[in-house]
Formats: structure tokens, C-alpha cells, sequence
């Protein structure tokens, strides 16, 4: 592996592309690092102590900003106003017949959909800077930190505030487009990657802290050993569907009477499930954290909502996790147009007739895999309560099994692209 790096670096055009890619790597960290005018940054870095990483009401963006969220910096969204309206867009073709249309037109259709998807992106990171915004002010940003973030409460230094959070996140879409085009792998991927990444070695500090640390943090590095070993095994995993297609005259030549087969992952939908399912339920206890105390339904939404260990929050939280499962897949792997396909080009399925039997039989299938998919997503999702419940750690992890599931995915999914191009130059790539 060491080698076929070494062959990497010494490829030019290669190289460049790696360079590329890990300069615009430490540009997004440093943009993590810069607070946004008008934040009183030392009495958020007190804040912070005082707090030791309470992150309990926007803790899915604050990891997906590499701990940038609770700096108030100006990349404070991070990627995740991208991602919601990523899934959004893809959600609305179920809904709205233009985007289905657009999603079938191939080049130009996709260029329409991700310029939908840029201007969402920008509402959504408005909608989001502002919430942030008016969290911070009333002072629900840091429980039980009584300090004054916000130097100046007037409406010009608010404005200012939200237009250059904004500005950040159309900032980092358009670097992780850059990665896209002009380094290695997806570019909004490998941002979520250095997010998440940057904020393990923080974690485990934070874990090996108080008493028993040294004991806590072998066993946490053990079972973060043992979750990647398998969400590779996982995620490589697929059910393969064989294919035939019968051979056909055309003019004067014969195409067909090939075999393939479709490769259909465990874990279609990734970790979007966790990510609508976290984010439903961080509704509630948004709005709890602007109503009175003393009335029953925030006191209800605390008690049994607000903790990650609380046994309904689970039971909601796991049930979410199923249901967005496979509803993700139904959008993302359609038997019907699968079969149209197939039947179309001359391809079925051994043993199955084209048309209406092989799309029960590709529904059943997919029924079959993501029932077992969304079984390991939500064990992957209940790493850090499951530890806390049986092991007795005094405190969630700062990060669990879904960012481990992010870095693993999107670390594969890049090495895959940089044997590719070594294999392209007749060189051995990392994967022998």
C-alpha cells in the first residue's frame, strides 16, 4: 500500500490531483477556525470548557462542521445545509412529475437538478445561520454557560452574522465542487470526511478524561476496530442478480447473448436515515429550548426527547432509522422502471419472465436486503447509547457508529478511485 502511494505521488498528473485535493482539505479546516463577526470569541472558547461539549441540541450539524457549529466561525454550517437539500431534491421527485422528467434527461437533466439543489443550499443556510443565530442571543447555544456570546445584539451586526454564514457554506459547496472536478473523489464527501475526522482525537481525549480513562479508552478504540472491520465487510457486500440478454440481429451484426448482473448493496441508503431521524427529533427539542420551563410539554420534551438515553427517545429515534430505510430505497431502486429497462434492451432475469414477474421478483429481493440493512444501520446508529447503557461511560461519545460509517464509506470510495487511475498508467493499485 505504502508503494502504490509512493507511485501515486511520483505520477504527475496524479499528483497534482492529490496536492489539489488536500490544499482545499486544510483552506476548509482553516475557514473552521475564523469566528464570524460581531462573536465575542474568547467567551465562546470559555463557553465551550465550561460546557465540555454539550452538544446535545445541534449535535448532527456541529459534527458535520468539524466542531465549527459551537466556534460560531464562519464555515459554522459546515456541509450540512448541502446535504439537506441535496436529499430534499431527491425526496421531491417522488412528489413533483418536473423533477422526475429532469432526473431522466440524463446530462442536462442533472445539471438543472444541481442548480435547484445550489439555490436550496442557500435558503436552507440562511433558515439555519438564523436559527443559530437566535440561539446564541438568548443564550440556548452552551447549557449553563451565562456568558454574553454575541458582542452586539443590534439587527445590522444580526444581518451581518447570517449573510456571512451564508456566504460560508456557498463557500464550501463551491470547493467541494472544485474537489470534484479537478482532484480525487466527491468533493462534498471528502469535506464530510475531514469534518468528522478532525474531531476524533478530541473524542478520545474527552473519553480518557475522569476516572477509569485509560480503561475507557481501550475500549472504545476496540470497538471502533471492531465497527470499522464491519462496515468494510458490510459495505462491500452485495447481492449480485444475474442478468441475461438474448441475442439479436442487427443489419448484419449480432449484439446480445451476454450475462451481468445487478449489484445491490445491503445498505442502500447510506446514512441518510440516521440523518432525517436525528434531525426530526431535534425538532421538538429545538422548540422546547424557546418555551417556558415551567409548562408540561416542555418538561415532557426534556425528560423523555432531549436525552440520547432516555428509553422513548430510542424507541422513536430506532423506529425512524426503519421507516426512512426503506422508504430511501423505494426512491433510490425502482423494480418497475428495472424491468422496463431489462425488458426494453432484451435483458431478464433466469427463471423469471420479463416485464411484471421480474419486477416482483427484484422487489422481493430489495424487501429481503434492506431489512437486513436496516437492521445493521441501526445497530451502527446505537453505538454510542449502547455504550453508555452496558459499559457505564459517564458521557456519549462525541462520535459513534454513523461517523464511522461516513469515514469508512467515503475512504473506500476514494482509495476505489485513486487504484483506478493507477491502473489506467499500467501501474499495480492498492487493492491486489
Amino acid at each position: 500500500m505504502l508503494t502504490a502511494f509512493a507511485r501515486a505521488f511520483r505520477t504527475p498528473d496524479l499528483r497534482r490531483k492529490l496536492l489539489f485535493t488536500l490544499a482545499i482539505m486544510v483552506i476548509f479546516r482553516m475557514g473552521s477556525f475564523i469566528p464570524t463577526p460581531g462573536v465575542n470569541y474568547p467567551n465562546v472558547r470559555m463557553c465551550i470548557a465550561q460546557t465540555a461539549g454539550d452538544t446535545s441540541l445541534l449535535g448532527l450539524v456541529n459534527v458535520f462542521s468539524g466542531g465549527a457549529l459551537l466556534q460560531l466561525s464562519i464555515f459554522a454550517l459546515g456541509i450540512m445545509p448541502y446535504i439537506t437539500a441535496s436529499i430534499i431534491i431527491q425526496l421531491l421527485r417522488v412528489v413533483i412529475p418536473r423533477f422526475e422528467a429532469l432526473h431522466k434527461e440524463g446530462q442536462s437533466g442533472q445539471a438543472k437538478m444541481t442548480q435547484y439543489t445550489r439555490y436550496l443550499t442557500i435558503a436552507l443556510a440562511i433558515l439555519q445561520s438564523t436559527t443559530v443565530i437566535t440561539t446564541a442571543r438568548q443564550g440556548l447555544l452552551f447549557q449553563g454557560c451565562t456568558l454574553d456570546i454575541l458582542a452586539d445584539n443590534s439587527v445590522v451586526t444580526m444581518l451581518l452574522m447570517v449573510v456571512t454564514m451564508t456566504a460560508g457554506t456557498g463557500l464550501i459547496m463551491w470547493l467541494g465542487e472544485l474537489i470534484t472536478e479537478r482532484g480525487v473523489g466527491n468533493g462534498m464527501s471528502l469535506l464530510i470526511f475531514t469534518s468528522i475526522a478532525a474531531g476524533f482525537p478530541t473524542g478520545l481525549f474527552s473519553v480518557a478524561g475522569g476516572n477509569n480513562g485509560i480503561r475507557n479508552i481501550i475500549i472504545v478504540v476496540a470497538i471502533i476496530v471492531v465497527v470499522v472491520a464491519a462496515v468494510v465487510y458490510v459495505e462491500q457486500s452485495q447481492r449480485r442478480v444475474p442478468v441475461q440478454y438474448a441475442k439479436r440481429m442487427v443489419g448484419r451484426k449480432m449484439y446480445g447473448g451476454t450475462s451481468t448482473y445487478i449489484p445491490i448493496k445491503i445498505n442502500m441508503a447510506g446514512v441518510i436515515p440516521v440523518i432525517f431521524a436525528s434531525s426530526i427529533l431535534a425538532i421538538p427539542t429545538l422548540a422546547a429550548q424557546f418555551g417556558d420551563p415551567t409548562q408540561g410539554w416542555v418538561q415532557w420534551v426534556v425528560t423523555h426527547l432531549a436525552s440520547q438515553n432516555a428509553p422513548l427517545y430510542i424507541v422513536v429515534y430506532s423506529v425512524l432509522i426503519l421507516f426512512f430505510c426503506f422508504f430511501y430505497t423505494s426512491i433510490t431502486f425502482n423494480p418497475d422502471e428495472v424491468a422496463d429497462n431489462m425488458k426494453k434492451y432484451g435483458g431478464f432475469i433466469p427463471g423469471y419472465r420479463a416485464g411484471r414477474p421480474t419486477a416482483e421478483y427484484l422487489d422481493y429481493v430489495i424487501t429481503r436486503i434492506t431489512s437486513a440493512g436496516a437492521i445493521y444501520l441501526l445497530v451502527i446508529a446505537l453505538i454510542p447509547t449502547l455504550m453508555v447503557v452496558f459499559l457505564g461511560l459517564s458521557q456519549n461519545l462525541p462520535f459513534g457508529g454513523t461517523s464511522i460509517l461516513i469515514i469508512v464509506g467515503v475512504g473506500l470510495e476514494t482509495v476505489k478511485q485513486i487504484d483506478s487511475q493507477l491502473q489506467q498508467r499500467h501501474y499495480e493499485g492498492f487493492l491486489r
